[in-house]
């Protein structure tokens, strides 16, 4: 593969009228400012509610196309990732993936398994043994992904990518690594840097 395709996969979502499209809508619909308490428990000084842009027409369509995109050198069938704010991602991730012509199925890892019907704890479609990438909105520690990696990797799947919209930088990067996986992410936290107290 075309090492400048691959260098590009491996990074950010690369410079050009998209990337700045999605940082835009990013900036309109999702990036809030206040005091808030994040999913790691820790506070900030900014919030992206990324629902927003995830289920926003373009949003979705520029998510889906970001993400295939650093997916290109990843030999994966099966995109998934906690219930429920990777469910919008994997399901345009896999409809996108149709369309361009490298379908790749879709799943979700309940919090807890069901207490009624098949009692599953992965709903969807994922063979046991199968290759997969994990997807997430935004990153902090990364706690969320390690959870889905774990149920996967209890059916003997392999989970060696997470990819996220926008990584705080807060830690998850070194905690996967320990895991073997590898973080990938349209935006980094700096790229809203100037939109929001980053440094509170």
């Amino acid at each position: 593969m075309n090492e400048t395709v691959l260098k590009s996969a491996r990074s950010a979502l690369h410079p050009g009228p998209a990337r700045d499209r999605l940082n835009a809508l990013i900036r309109e619909r999702s990036l809030l400012a206040g005091e808030f308490t994040l999913a790691s428990g820790k506070a900030s000084g900014f919030f992206f509610n990324m629902k927003r842009t995830m289920l926003d027409p373009e949003g979705a369509y520029l998510i889906a196309d970001g993400f295939l995109d650093l997916m290109v050198d990843i030999d994966c069938q099966y995109v998934g990732g906690l219930a429920m704010g990777a469910i919008p991602l994997v399901a345009t991730v896999a409809a996108r993936s149709f369309e361009r012509g490298r379908p790749v199925s879709a799943f979700f890892v309940r919090k807890e398994a069901k207490d009624h019907g098949t009692m599953d704890l992965i709903e969807g479609l994922l063979e046991d043994k199968s290759h997969v990438v994990l997807l997430e909105d935004v990153t902090t520690t990364g706690g969320s992904s390690l959870k889905a990696a774990a149920a996967c990797r209890a059916r003997g799947c392999i989970v060696s990518h997470v990819l996220t919209i926008v990584d705080r930088e807060q830690g998850a990067t070194e905690n996967f690594a320990r895991e073997g996986i590898e973080l990938r992410a349209l935006y980094r936290r700096n790229d809203f840097a100037d939109a929001a107290a980053v440094s509170r």
